[in-house]
């Protein structure tokens, strides 16, 4: 669920929707929603000073509840 409302959040935001994708990994320390990007829109889904990942992180934490949940935004590398 969490992964879904991020994915539906980031896609809002950048101009390639489609390269959007959000994975949900379970680690022994919590969960880590790890959200890959076209290059050309990392720098939409960080803001200016990092207030817009803030913000996401904010609404995904009100949603995670107890758990918790953490975010990393990562860059599609077209190269590989």
């Amino acid at each position: 669920m969490l992964a879904d409302a991020l994915e539906h959040l980031v896609r809002g935001v950048v101009d390639h929707p489609d390269d959007v994708r959000v994975r949900d990994k379970q680690l022994r320390r919590g969960s880590i929603l790890e959200v890959r990007v076209h290059p050309d829109d990392l720098g939409k889904v960080i803001g200016r000073n990092g207030r817009t990942a803030t913000a996401f992180r904010t609404v995904i934490s009100a949603l995670a509840g107890r758990g918790g949940a953490r975010i990393d935004f990562v860059d599609v590398d077209r190269r590989n």
